[in-house]
């Protein structure tokens, strides 16, 4: 068997003569001791840094690029530590590290993780990964065969490594981990094979697993406890019992495969829920909870605090992987701790992260499924013509897509500074075509059709930002593609994002004008970062790897297979004149 290898090629520290530690970047927490994918524990990738502005933006010129070897989805992005930038790559799942004190960013170490190949003709759309977290001295990630590893970040040297998931249940595992004290919190892909969803906790010194809770099913596997946990829309005991069919709940799908964030004073993880199985909803009646929710745990042993679902018997796919940004706004002349979500259904939440309560809820995007939330009863108001099932036919223009109104794969970023979250969205519709479907262990759980078609407009996608306080858009930079990487917003004002087609923008945080743009070779799948390097100057990092479901809906994008000759999608069918597939790394500066 093929060995996980470290190949260490610095040895000596990465601190140089007179060069101090990078700091604050897109991604450090507050003690040096924790980097994470969404820069802190609110998730709201927001830097302090300002040496970048609005005025002087026009001057970003690339520094420095790097090919990872490896063609697909690179979506997540770097982490900085000190003075050195760590890069996981898609299957195979090669983590890098790069010394920036040095000339050129010369490569310190690489570890080679040995990762099942059967994975990848499992996982569900692209050999993808979100990202690693650094904790202790350790870089932790995520390999998409279901094992989670613990790297030493100074020599490459594997730690633990621990398996998480079941591939022949068809759980892959390309989340980036999360970690709160000695927690390491992970869960799996898999809703289209009919899987029993779940987050797990493991130790962060051995990799040990602490416990694991259900997302549905008896209170007993969800940690719902008498005394603990309550919702405030919901009454009674066994939700996620009693809201599926017999036996359903065991093959509900209900994935964990988004981004989690984390509350120190109410000492709450919350995470999103990803959609149930199978697509044909008739098979499943019932509210089916807690499918496409949000969760609220306590970290040390997993006790369901709360729950709120965004989308009751969930007809369309749409998953709530999204990221759970906690901000505290006023609302109604109250200053609230809320969290704010961006929903695949189109709407986007602002809610009491203490207590579970909808404060907000408006559409960002067109919606059609239905006409607004009952803030009463925190249930959307469904249009009855828009619901699915094998014996409904062919439903026609449900806005949006089952690609969300946000994909949960582009994470959003939050400016105190201007009070604004920054969105990427996706303008699209669909057509809905359920049928009934058998469960095989291991083997797609789905049933249905559902072939795409632009939203109004005449474009497929917008960069946008929006007040939550209120539940309004304040400004939009439409693109012709679906927007899909993630966004980093600075204390300078500026915000930047990625498009499909491979550009890398920036925009003026408070008015949305595009400042710069810079064309990457690859469609952005990732999200950006920003940092300051040891000479004290602040940079920007973005990958260029177009993947994901976009691998398999542009066409063409494959040119190291000649057998790989697949049409485009009807309603992009140009997509790939504009992109390859890619796997660079960039590095921008003044």
């Amino acid at each position: 068997m093929r060995r996980a290898v470290a190949i260490l090629l610095v040895v000596a520290s990465s601190l140089v003569a007179g060069a101090a530690p990078a700091r604050d970047q897109d991604q450090a927490g507050g003690d040096g001791q924790w980097t994470m994918p969404g820069k802190d524990y609110a998730a709201t990738r927001y830097s302090g840094l300002s040496g970048i502005t609005a005025a002087n933006v026009g001057q970003l010129r690339p520094v420095w690029s790097f090919s990872t070897g490896v063609l697909g989805g690179h979506e997540g992005q770097p982490l900085v530590v000190n003075n050195t930038m760590y890069v996981v790559t898609p299957y195979p799942n090669v983590l890098y590290a790069f010394d920036l004190a040095q000339e050129g960013y010369p490569l310190r170490w690489k570890y080679r993780p040995d990762v099942n190949p059967a994975s990848v003709g499992i996982a569900c759309c692209d050999a993808i990964n979100r990202g690693a977290f650094y904790a202790d001295g350790k870089i932790v990630y995520n390999l998409l065969d279901g094992h989670t590893v613990a790297v030493d970040a100074a020599t490459g040297r594997e730690i633990w490594k621990t398996q998480i998931a079941d591939l022949s249940q068809g759980e892959t595992t390309p989340m980036a981990p999360f970690v709160v004290a000695d927690r390491v919190f992970v869960g799996p892909s898999g809703g289209e094979f009919g899987i029993h969803g779940w987050l797990k906790a493991l130790d962060l010194k051995t990799g040990r697993l602490v416990w694991t809770a259900y997302n549905e099913g008896p209170d007993s596997e969800v940690l719902a406890r008498p005394g603990t946990f309550k919702t405030f829309y919901d009454q009674g005991s066994e939700l996620g019992l009693t809201s599926w069919p017999a036996e359903a709940w065991k093959r509900a799908g209900v994935p964990v495969w988004g981004w989690l964030s984390y509350d120190p004073a109410l000492d709450l993880v919350y995470f999103g829920t990803g959609n149930a199985a199978p697509y044909n909803p008739e098979q499943r009646p019932g509210d089916n909870k807690w499918a496409s929710s949000v969760l609220a745990r306590r970290p040390k042993d997993g006790a369901l605090v709360w729950a709120y679902q965004f989308t009751p018997h969930e007809n369309w796919d749409f998953d709530a992987n999204a990221e759970m940004i906690l901000a505290d706004l006023t609302i109604g002349g109250r200053r609230r701790h809320v969290l704010v979500h961006f929903d695949k259904n189109g709407f986007a939440y602002t809610i009491d992260r203490a207590s579970g309560e909808v404060l907000v809820a408006e559409p960002f995007t067109v919606v059609t499924w239905a006409t607004r939330v009952d803030r009463a009863t925190g249930r959307p108001v469904v249009d009855s013509t828009k619901l699915t099932g094998a014996s409904r036919g062919n439903i026609q223009h449900i806005c949006p897509s089952l690609e969300g109104g946000k994909s949960p794969a582009s994470p959003a970023s939050y400016s105190p500074r201007s009070g604004l979250f920054y969105v990427s969205t996706n303008n699209l519709c669909m057509n809905y075509q359920a049928s009934r479907v058998t469960h095989i262990r291991g083997t797609p759980f789905i049933g249905a059709t559902t072939p795409y078609q632009p939203g109004p407009g005449g474009h497929m996608g917008a960069f946008i930002a929006w007040d939550a306080a209120t539940g309004r858009k304040v400004w939009e930079i439409r693109e012709k593609y679906p927007v899909w990487s993630g966004s980093v917003a600075t204390a300078g004002d500026v915000v930047f994002y990625g498009t499909l087609d491979s550009w890398f923008k920036a925009a003026d945080a408070r008015s949305g004008k595009v400042l710069w743009k810079f064309k990457v070779g690859s469609g952005v799948v990732g999200a950006p970062i920003t940092y300051t390097g040891p000479d004290g100057k602040q940079y920007v990092a973005v990958y260029a790897g177009i993947g994901g479901d976009w691998f398999l809906l542009s066409g063409d994008v494959r040119s190291d297979d000649p057998a790989d000759v697949r049409p485009p999608a009807d309603f992009a069918p140009d997509l790939a004149r504009h992109t390859s597939q890619g796997g660079i790394v960039w590095v921008f500066g003044r």
